[in-house]
């Protein structure tokens, strides 16, 4: 029946619902429907959401207008976080035909029907509580590297954070499902695999809320070290606190892995992370730092941190700003504090105006290039081994290193999604690095 029907995904957010769009975009091929690009006409739209900033709110109507201008009559579907949080009023926006939660959102097939348009959109969402049980994940078919979801939900409590209320509690897939979604990655020829997560290093907490752990995140990591046919393995974001000195160590000595972590800091001052009920103090970041540092001088280390949360007094975010300044960091990931209902960081006192949390954002951002630039820089001779992309962006093709150095060559298609071992000669205009092949062969 939905031979001739076509489908189209936009993703908002992190690479968590990347991960999840490919699971579902999955799911309607499976049923008969062609998957067709965003931009392009189609029956249904399907929109991954995100509740993380502002933005990824405002983002959403425009997102649903420019579906209905390539089809008015489409079936328009919200998904993920905010649609988890907020269903009513994305039900409201013009055009939205369907809303569904946390758990509906991976059966979305199940609930259309004929495809007529609804007066006001219909919500399925479930209370938060019932999102107990692990859907596993992946994406693939658009890059050279896919993301593997290893776990979900959060038992954390963030005072900034709604992500236990828009995904529920920690819970995650069995190591047995992991490694075969990691094998079946594999044999499709991809040659890099992200691990995501909500809290990654919480791996191995079961479904239901059974909190005990059937195995640990360096127990993962051991096992995902030993598939065949994975040539590289990347850990994206991980709590400082959860991210130990074992795990640090087998990464360094992995063939797989790559020297490359993404480590949640939020605030350099330990007031602030004690009001954020963050689980460390700025210590022990500076030990994970140190600690891979190292055993992985070369290793790239990048930062989350959030500007202008409540109490933030300019002598503390300065504490914040020099903090970084001195850590022998590669880049930031810099977020502007938002109020978020139902979170306990909006009640706080000592609210930063916006016009504030908008210039230390940016001092942050300035800070994130030099640093960038400095590791860039440091990386400058050294022979590593590039993952080319498949996009042709103004005839040149770009890679990453195993460090994350953003490399650029001319545009040449036989080297897409191939590995090769370079020497990194100088930095470009445009901050991407130029470099020499220290072979001319593909060597995977």
């Amino acid at each position: 029946m939905n031979a001739d029907k076509k489908v189209a995904f936009y993703t908002l957010g992190c690479k968590l619902n990347f991960s999840e769009t490919s699971t579902i975009a999955r799911n309607f091929v499976n049923e008969g429907f062609s998957r067709v690009e965003f931009e392009e006409k189609a029956d249904i739209y399907v929109i991954n959401t995100c509740s993380v900033t502002d933005n990824a709110d405002k983002r959403f109507k425009t997102i649903v207008k420019s579906a209905l201008k390539q089809n008015q009559e489409a079936f328009l579907i919200a998904v993920g976080c905010y649609a988890q949080l907020k269903p009513e009023e994305l039900a409201a926006v013009d055009g939205v035909d369907l809303v569904l939660g946390a758990t509906e959102k991976f059966n979305v097939t199940s609930y259309i029907n004929d495809l007529a348009k609804n007066s006001i959109g219909e919500v399925h969402s479930c209370e938060i509580e019932d999102a107990d049980f692990y859907v596993g994940s992946y994406s693939i078919g658009d890059r050279t590297r896919a993301f593997l979801k290893v776990q979900d939900g959060c038992d954390y409590k963030c005072t900034y954070c709604t992500i236990p209320l828009a995904r529920g509690i920690s819970r995650s897939d069995t190591l047995e499902n992991v490694l075969k979604n990691a094998k079946e990655i594999s044999e499709k020829g991809i040659k890099e695999i992200v691990l995501t997560g909500v809290n990654i290093g919480d791996y191995g907490k079961g479904e239901f809320g059974n909190k005990k752990h059937e195995h640990t995140f360096l127990e993962l990591v051991q096992n995902l070290d030993k598939v065949e046919g994975i040539h590289r393995l990347r850990i994206s974001s991980i709590e400082p606190n959860l991210l130990k000195d074992e795990t640090i160590d087998f990464v360094s000595n992995s063939e797989t892995f790559v020297p490359h972590f993404h480590i949640p800091l939020q605030s350099g001052s330990d007031e602030l992370l004690k009001k954020m009920k963050r689980r460390y103090l700025r210590k022990i970041y500076t030990n994970r730092v140190t600690k891979i540092k190292e055993v992985m001088p070369n290793a790239c280390i990048g930062v989350d941190v959030i500007v202008g949360f409540p109490g933030e007094t300019d002598e503390l975010f300065l504490d914040t700003y020099n903090y970084l300044s001195e850590l022998d960091i590669s880049y930031l990931h810099v977020f502007t504090y938002s109020e978020r209902a139902n979170t306990e960081a909006v009640l706080m006192d000592g609210v930063v105006p916006k016009n504030v949390r908008a210039k230390r954002s940016k001092m942050l951002r300035g800070l994130s290039v030099k640093k960038r630039r400095a590791f860039y820089e440091s990386q400058i001779g050294n022979t590593l081994t590039v993952l080319f992309e498949s996009e042709n962006k103004e005839g040149y093709i770009h890679g990453f290193t195993e460090n994350y150095v953003k490399v650029k060559t001319p545009w040449n298609p036989k080297l897409v999604n191939t590995l090769h071992k370079v020497t990194l000669t100088k930095i470009d205009e445009d901050g991407s690095v130029r470099f020499n092949f220290v072979d001319v062969k593909v060597i995977a």
